[in-house]
């Protein structure tokens, strides 16, 4: 998404742009994730105040809100406006869920409290907050999408073209624009951004809709929502094992997998027919903050890497941010995601 969203900004203000894809475009977690369209970043919104000021908060969400509205105007029917659920699974997450709600209240986002829940989640979750600017995503036929769009502009898209080594690349810029794939290019990467594999399964078309938006729980670690055909999505779960999970091994295993079908199972109160499994791998930090500006010490290379599992939006708003920083236009909050901070120089 990140590679797509820089190559079609920089294509049309007249680079001439080349983009390497090991595989095919949408083979990795780009294409392969929960369809989670969500504003901000990996902290809820009230912590993220106290971690990076209150300002530098609010500017990031603004951010993300602003890249949102720009992915449904590119996506087409891959995106659905349909807002997102985050949902306590006890009385200690509801009592952050109701932190992150007056914060978000009081700096003017628009947010819901919902204390009474579907019957679908009653006497499941002590509560949710309902997030409106949020959305749902087909994410494999959303960057197929975009990557089209690079293309028509003008830029050239390599698929199965491995990058082994800077040397290869005569450009005068080069964009390293890989999330959590950043194994081998840079060292210094490498030690930074801890690869992390998220598992997912897909249910067979359920007779009616009952999530009508994506949900969220366990801060983040369960996650599900419904496509319009009625399958159920549900990711998550790598808390069960966080050491096997943060691997850069793109493959299911017995034991998230097992989770998860029993997760959707008690949700349903059956156990549905399991069509699609697969694994994901996204790039986590230490700050949960992506790197994304020029690599220190080196003005040839540019890296827009480490989402922290919220690469659905934060890939589009970072590949352009490059984009427009390279075209000789940086923006504000380059500064907040300095590769630097993390990589020294």
């Amino acid at each position: 998404m990140t590679g797509c969203s820089c190559a079609l900004k920089l294509a049309e203000a007249g680079k001439r742009v080349r983009l390497f894809e090991a595989r095919e475009i949408a083979g990795g977690a780009s294409g392969r994730n929960g369809g989670f369209a969500l504003r901000g970043g990996a902290p809820a919104y009230d912590v993220a105040r106290e971690e990076l000021g209150a300002e530098r908060a609010r500017g990031l969400w603004m951010l993300t809100e602003r890249y949102l509205d720009r992915l449904e105007g590119l996506a087409g029917d891959a995106f659905r406006r349909t807002g997102s659920l985050r949902l306590a699974a006890d009385s200690a997450e509801a009592a952050e869920l109701e932190a992150e709600y007056e914060a978000l209240r009081v700096d003017g986002f628009a947010v819901e409290w919902r204390r009474d829940l579907p019957d679908a989640l009653a006497g499941r979750f002590d509560g949710a907050i309902f997030h409106p600017p949020d959305g749902s995503l087909q994410p494999a036929r959303w960057v197929r999408r975009l990557a089209a769009l690079a293309g028509e502009a003008g830029a050239e898209l390599r698929e199965h073209e491995r990058v082994e080594s800077l040397d290869e690349l005569e450009a005068d810029q080069v964009v390293i624009a890989t999330d959590g794939y950043t194994q081998g290019l840079v060292a210094e990467l490498d030690a930074v951004v801890q690869p992390t594999r998220g598992q997912v399964i897909v249910t067979e078309p359920l007779e009616r809709q009952v999530f009508p938006c994506p949900h969220y729980a366990r801060h983040g670690y369960d996650y599900w929502q419904q496509t319009p055909e009625g399958r159920l999505v549900a990711g998550g779960f790598r808390d069960k094992a966080l050491d096997h999970e943060h691997t850069a091994e793109e493959a299911t295993t017995p034991l998230i997998q097992g989770y998860l079908e029993e997760f959707v199972s008690e949700m349903l109160g059956r156990r549905p027919h399991i069509e699609h499994r697969w694994a994901g791998i996204f790039g986590s930090t230490a700050d949960r903050l992506p790197l994304v500006g020029p690599l220190p010490g080196n003005d040839r290379v540019w890296v827009s890497v480490g989402y922290s599992g919220h690469g659905n939006v934060m890939g589009l708003a970072c590949g352009e941010l490059v984009a427009n920083a390279i075209l000789g236009a940086p923006a504000p909050e380059l500064e907040l995601f300095d590769p630097a901070r993390l990589l020294g120089g």
